[in-house]
C-alpha cells in the first residue's frame, strides 16, 4: 500500500522546471528566428558609429598636426645631401635625397655610437631594425657663401633625447631602418611645374665622374624644422640654378 500511496502521489506531483528550461519549451523554432531577425535590423547604438569614426579621424589628422606644430615650434636646420645619381633623386613629381647622416658608416665615427650599438645591437652586427636615436647637430658660423647658408654639423650620437643643448646645437631624430637612418625629410613632394624647374637645375648641376661611376649631382642644401622633440619638416632648398652664373635658386616646399 505504501508503495502504490507513493507512485500516485509523485504522479500526481507537477515536475518543478528551470526558468530556462521552462522558456526554451515555449519557444519555438520560428519565434526564435523572429527574435534573432529583429534584433539584426535594430539601429546601433550612435556610441558604436561615433567610436570608430573618432578613431580614423584622430588617425588622419595626428600627421599634418604634428607637421603643423614643428613648423611653428621647431627652429631652422641647415642640412645638405650627399652627391646623388640624379636619376635616383628626381622620380616623377618627387624629389629623394640622402644626407651624410643617413649613412650609418658616417655615423660610426662620431661620440655615442659604441653606446647606442651596445644597447640596440641585433644580428651580423647591425642595429635592430626600429631602433630610435638622436643626432645631435651644431650650427656653424662660417658663411658658405653665394647666399647659401652653411650646413649644421653632426656632433654625437645618442640613444635617448638630450634634456638641454646649447642654442646653437639640436637634436634630430632617425629610425634604423634597412642599413639606413631615416629622419622623414627624405622624400619631397613638388606641383608639376616646380618639379619640371627643380628637374632643369638638378640635371644641369651634375658633374662627370672618374671610371665607370655614373655621373652626380652636386650636394644639395635643404632648410628643416626640428621640434624639441627632434621631429624634422621640410621648409625649402637650395639648388645651383642652371640658367644662372654659379648661384643658387631656393625652392619653398
Amino acid at each position: 500500500m505504501r508503495n502504490d500511496s507513493s507512485e500516485s502521489t509523485a504522479k500526481q506531483s507537477p515536475k518543478t522546471l528551470s526558468p530556462e528550461v521552462e522558456f526554451s519549451e515555449k519557444l519555438s523554432f520560428k519565434d526564435y528566428l523572429t527574435a534573432t531577425e529583429q534584433k539584426a535590423n535594430q539601429p546601433l547604438p550612435f556610441w558604436r558609429l561615433l567610436v570608430p569614426l573618432l578613431i580614423q579621424t584622430g588617425i588622419i589628422l595626428a600627421v599634418p598636426t604634428q607637421a603643423m606644430y614643428t613648423s611653428i615650434a621647431g627652429r631652422d636646420v641647415i642640412l645638405q645631401t650627399l652627391s646623388q645619381n640624379p636619376n635616383n633623386v628626381v622620380q616623377d613629381f618627387f624629389l629623394t635625397l640622402e644626407y651624410n647622416m643617413s649613412r650609418v658608416d658616417n655615423l660610426r665615427r662620431l661620440p655615442g655610437w659604441n653606446d647606442l650599438f651596445r644597447r640596440n645591437q641585433g644580428r651580423n652586427r647591425q642595429l635592430l631594425p626600429g631602433t630610435n636615436l638622436y643626432v645631435i647637430l651644431q650650427e656653424q658660423q662660417i658663411s658658405s657663401g653665394r647666399g647659401v647658408p652653411s650646413p649644421w654639423r653632426p656632433i654625437r650620437v645618442t640613444s635617448n633625447l638630450p634634456e638641454s643643448l646649447p642654442s646653437n646645437q639640436v637634436a634630430l631624430r632617425g629610425v634604423y631602418q634597412d642599413n639606413a637612418i631615416i629622419y622623414g625629410i627624405e622624400t619631397y613632394y613638388l606641383p608639376e611645374q616646380q618639379m619640371q624647374q627643380v628637374s632643369n637645375d638638378i640635371f644641369q648641376s651634375v658633374r662627370q665622374t672618374r671610371g665607370n661611376r655614373p655621373p652626380q649631382i652636386r650636394p644639395i642644401t635643404v632648410r628643416v624644422k626640428v621640434d624639441p622633440q627632434g621631429n624634422a619638416v621640410p621648409v625649402s632648398l637650395w639648388v645651383r640654378d642652371a640658367y644662372g652664373d654659379r648661384g643658387y635658386r631656393n625652392y619653398r616646399l
